[in-house]
Order: structure tokens, then sequence, then C-alpha cells
């Protein structure tokens, strides 16, 4: 089966995610988490992107991410990708691809959606890096959503604002909701949709999508379609 092409929007939120090599770690110490940091706050900003969450993870980076045009999302991930594996290979002596494979990227509604991917991305991973908990910081946008750390390489999408009317009480309701295991509801179709590359809202959203895309934005239903009974469109 050919493998679809990216579904990208202009102006929409997506979710992306990098994937490492099975048997290596994308950070081996706290310096590796920093300058991950720092390159991708070039990439982010050279590319013009708004980014809402991030974290970094032995085997995978995930970013929640709005791009203002569609080419603009593949150029930022390429510069990230290509420099961080750079810098990765010069600190350690390395040679050779560190990524397995092509980035995934879902696109995602705005609204519920995007906060239950928020909080997959700040949910991910222990709080410190064992062995250096000094670059907890570093590790993910959850200390800036926490209101423990400041990241002004963030923009806090509408549905963390909606959380409550000032910082404390939007910080308070977020660490509640990150305290709690996301649920299978909303972590299971994340997931899918990371792995497919589908669309992620509610039907409406779904539908407005489907009339702009070249390809389909939902798998499609499996088993055999049904059969039509004979003359049941002939009014017999």
């Amino acid at each position: 089966m050919a493998r679809l092409p990216r579904a990208v929007f202009d102006g929409l939120p997506h979710l992306v995610q990098l994937r490492g090599p099975s048997r290596e770690s994308l950070f081996l110490d706290g310096e590796d988490l920093r300058s991950a940091h720092a390159l991708l706050r070039e990439a982010v900003l050279l590319h013009r992107l708004a980014l809402h969450g991030w974290c970094f993870l032995p085997d995978r980076v995930e970013l929640l991410i709005t791009p203002p045009a569609a080419e603009a999302l593949s150029r930022a991930m390429q510069t990230f990708a290509r420099r961080h594996a750079a810098a990765y290979n010069r600190r350690h002596d390395r040679a050779g691809s560190l990524w397995a494979g092509r980035y995934r990227a879902a696109v995602i509604d705005p609204g519920a959606w995007m906060l239950a991917c928020l909080l997959r991305i700040d949910g991910a991973g222990p709080v410190e890096p064992p062995g250096f908990p000094e670059f907890g910081a570093w590790m993910s946008s959850r200390a800036h959503h926490l209101g423990s750390a400041s990241d002004s390489l963030l923009s806090d999408p509408p549905a963390y604002w909606a959380l409550g009317n000032t910082p404390f009480e939007r910080e308070a309701r977020y660490r509640a909701l990150l305290a709690q295991a996301l649920p299978a509801r909303q972590a299971e179709p994340i997931e899918a949709a990371l792995r497919g590359g589908w669309a992620l809202g509610p039907p409406d959203f779904l539908a407005r999508l489907g009339e702009q895309a070249a390809r389909p934005l939902q798998p499609r239903p499996r088993g055999r379609p049904a059969r039509r009974r004979e003359g049941a469109d002939s009014g017999s």
C-alpha cells in the first residue's frame, strides 16, 4: 500500500512525533536536553511556528505546534532533527542517522482534543531526568504549565487559558488534570491518529477539513462493504 502524504493544515495545531532508534537514547545527559531545547527554539523561531507543548524522552520527541503554513512544519522538523543529530553525534563521537523514519503528524481540533494532547505531552516521562535532576525543566513544557518555570518559547493554547481566570487557577486545575491518567477514550484515539496521520476532532471539524484535504483524514471502516439488497433502490 502506498504511503499517504502527511495531512498538514495552515494555522491549525498538530501533534508531532519524532522517533529515535530502538536501542539508543536520544538524550544521554542533561547537556543533550539543554542543547535540544536551544535547537528547538531556533527551529520554531526560524520558521515562525507557535509551540504549545513539548517533551524530550529517551525514545521520542513530541510537540504540540501550530504552523503558519504547511511547508513551515516540515522545514522546522528538518531543521531541528538535523541539528540535534549533528550535535549529538559530535558530543558522543557517533556517526549516522539518529532518527527512526519520518516524523509523524496529526492535525488536532483546537478545542478539547488540544488540551488532551497537551496533557499527554506534559504527562509523559519522569518529572526529573534520572541522574541529572537539575535538568528537569529541559525535559518538557510541564514546569511552564504548572507555574514553576517560564518558557518564553511557548504559546499557551485557548484550551489552557479556559482552565481558570488567573494563573493560579489555571495551574491548579492543570495540576489536578495532570495527576490523573489520560482516559483510554482520549489516549487511544490520540495514539491512533499519530500512527496513521489522521485528523482528530469532532465530526464538524473533520467534515470541514475533509473538503480541503487531498487524502483521507480518517481510516476506512474494516471489512467488506454491506451488500445492497436486490431492488432496494428500485422501490420494489
